[in-house]
C-alpha cells in the first residue's frame, strides 16, 4: 500500500530533523543494508532495544530482488510493530531514473552514484545528473547524497592488502568537496578519507584530520561508506567530528552467512528453515548494536 504525498513529505521532514540532530548532538546514524526480511528484523530489533534511529538501505541489486514498493511496505510494517524511528536509503543508485522511482515510492534518502555504472564518468556528467535528482527530490523533500568520483572496493570480503598510497589519490579534499556540493546542491556528501567498500584482512585507517577540514569547509551532511572492518574508535571520533551517516553492509553479510551455515550444519534433519533463522538474525542484531553504540546514536530516537 503506497504512501500519500503528505505522508511522504512528513517523513522526509522527520528525516531532515534527524540529520540536524545528529550534527547538533554529535552522533551518526547507522545505514544498514538489507537484502532479506531477516536482516530487516535484526536491524529493527537493535533499534528498538537501543532506542536508536536507523536507516535501512538497498542497492540496485537488492531493489531488483525485493521491489521498491515491497521494501517500503515492509519497513513501514516493522516501523509500526517495533515503534522505532527508521528510514530508507537508496544506496549507490546508478541512474537518475532509478532514483526518481525511489523518490516516488517515498524513500527518504537517495544516493545517486553515476560512477557506479560508469567508473569513467566525467565530472560534468556526474554533476548534471546529480543536479537532476536534487531538483526532482524537492517535490517530496527526500535528502540526496552523492560523490564526485568512483568509490573503490565492493561489499564483499577482500584478501588483498590495502595500498593506502594509491588510495590517497582518490581521497576527498576540502576544496573538491566544496566545489561539488556547491555545483550540485546535495544534502549529503559521501567523503573518501580511507574508508573502502567491503572487508579486508587488515583494519581500515581513516584520516580524521582530513575529515575535520572537510567538515569545516562544507555545510551539508557528511556520510562515510565502506564502514565494515573499521576499528570502532574511528567511528566514535568521526561521529563527534560531524559525520551524520555511516554505512554498514559486509560485516552483517559475513555474520549472516557464517551463522546460517553453522545452524544448518548443526540441524541436518530440520527442513523448516524458518525455525533456524532466529539464531541468524540474533547474530546480525549483535553486529548492528555494536555499530549503533560506536556511532553514539543509542537513545537518540524520536517518535
Amino acid at each position: 500500500m503506497g504512501l500519500t504525498i503528505s505522508e511522504i513529505r512528513d517523513r522526509t521532514i522527520r528525516a531532515r530533523h534527524l540529520m540536524q540532530r545528529s550534527r547538533q548532538q554529535g552522533f551518526a546514524v547507522g545505514a544498514f543494508n538489507i537484502d532479506n526480511q531477516e536482516t530487516l528484523i535484526a536491524v529493527c530489533r537493535a533499534a528498538q532495544k537501543l532506542t536508536a534511529p536507523v536507516l535501512v538501505e538497498v542497492s540496485h541489486g537488492e531493489v531488483e530482488a525485493l521491489g521498491l514498493e515491497n521494501i517500503r511496505d515492509m519497513v513501514d510494517n516493522y516501523r509500526d510493530e517495533y515503534g522505532i524511528e527508521i528510514y530508507i536509503n537508496l544506496d549507490h543508485s546508478p541512474s537518475v531514473e532509478a532514483c526518481k522511482r525511489a523518490i516516488d515510492a517515498g524513500f527518504e534518502f537517495i544516493h545517486i552514484d553515476i560512477s557506479q555504472a560508469n567508473h569513467d564518468a566525467s565530472e560534468e556528467e556526474i554533476i548534471q545528473k546529480t543536479r537532476e535528482v536534487v531538483e526532482y527530490a524537492k517535490f517530496t523533500g527526500a535528502l540526496v547524497e552523492s560523490e564526485p568520483h568512483y568509490f573503490a572496493g565492493g561489499s564483499n570480503v577482500h584478501h588483498e592488502g590495502i595500498d593506502y598510497e594509491e588510495i590517497k589519490k582518490t581521497f576527498s579534499t576540502p576544496e573538491t568537496a566544496k566545489a561539488f556540493v556547491d555545483a550540485t546542491g546535495i544534502d549529503t556528501f559521501a567523503a573518501a578519507i580511507g574508508n573502502l567498500h567491503g572487508k579486508y584482512d587488515v583494519p581500515k585507517q581513516l584520516d580524521l584530520e582530513l575529515l575535520a577540514r572537510i567538515r569545516e569547509t562544507i555545510d551539508c551532511q557528511i556520510s562515510l561508506h565502506g564502514g565494515s572492518g573499521t576499528p570502532l574508535n574511528y567511528f566514535e571520533e568521526a561521529s563527534k567530528a560531524g559525520v551524520s551517516k555511516i554505512n554498514i553492509n559486509t560485516d552483517m553479510r559475513i555474520v549472516f552467512r557464517d551463522t546460517l551455515v553453522k545452524v544448518l550444519q548443526e540441524n541436518p534433519d530440520e527442513y523448516a528453515v524458518v525455525k533456524l533463522m532466529p539464531t541468524v538474525y540474533e547474530a546480525v542484531q549483535a553486529v548492528v548494536e555494536e555499530k549503533i553504540a560506536a556511532f553514539g546514536s543509542t537513545g537518540k530516537a524520536v517518535r
